[in-house]
């Protein structure tokens, strides 16, 4: 099978001395970023020694290796190689994690503001946002800050004009097409529509995140007495 042209020329540029940045499509896809996901599947059934960690974004993965142990071309090239085969990879089947969220409120003080920008009611907002499984496209930002596609542009809000300086935990937030959940407290610039008591990092859990990249998500709506029953008590894989 011939490879699409999508995957014809990934863009390789070195990342300092001991990283490889692969960029692959443009833009926020859900196609892109499968391919992505191949190229991470194509790699580690390479078990290239030197290859040290792959980390995947939205259309680029970051090869981090040993330059020692693999000189950058030898990289280049198998990359190269690799990608040519992509067509053929099939992803694992996704994993289909529920979290519980408590929207509006103390919870999600941007609701109404969120659902005045696209005018819809607050329960409009809720049962568009809830009622779409996403896909855990990349992490970043943070240890465990999950970026989520497939959600609806009928709720797509603006990014706040100044961050918050500190944004709870488990927050649950909108930023133009994109959704995510903050998994520590931390600034940030995001509507929040509602939060999770799940506890999404941890650094004393192996693993420490509860998603990964590829994980299906579906926001699951609880009352604010059922957020109160479920803190603290987090959530294992």
């Amino acid at each position: 099978m011939s490879a699409p042209a999508l995957y014809a020329k990934p863009r390789m540029s070195p990342a300092g001395d001991a990283a490889l940045l692969v960029e692959i499509g443009e833009g926020i896809d859900e196609t892109v970023n499968r391919t992505v996901h191949r190229l991470v599947v194509a790699l580690g059934r390479r078990s290239l020694a030197g290859v040290l960690d792959l980390i995947p974004a939205y259309r680029s993965l970051l090869v981090c290796y040993d330059p020692l142990r693999l000189p950058l071309d030898a990289l280049q090239d198998t990359v190269a190689r690799l990608v040519e085969t992509l067509a053929d990879i099939e992803l694992p089947s996704p994993r289909t994690v529920d979290i519980p969220t408590c929207y509006g409120g103390e919870c999600g003080p941007d609701l109404a503001l969120v659902a005045e920008h696209n005018g819809l009611s607050a329960d409009e907002v809720v049962a568009i946002h809830a009622g779409t499984p996403c896909t855990v496209f990349m992490m970043g930002f943070s240890p465990g800050f999950v970026y989520l596609g497939g959600m609806s542009p009928r709720i797509a809000t603006p990014r706040l004009k100044t961050p918050r300086t500190s944004i709870p935990a488990g927050s649950v937030g909108i930023a133009g097409e994109q959704t995510g959940i903050y998994p520590v407290q931390s600034p940030g610039g995001w509507q929040v529509i509602g939060r999770t008591p799940v506890t999404l990092f941890d650094p004393g859990r192996t693993p420490p995140t509860l998603v990964e990249p590829g994980d299906i998500i579906r926001f699951v709506v609880i009352d604010a007495g059922r957020y109160e029953e479920l803190s603290g008590v987090g959530s294992q894989r």
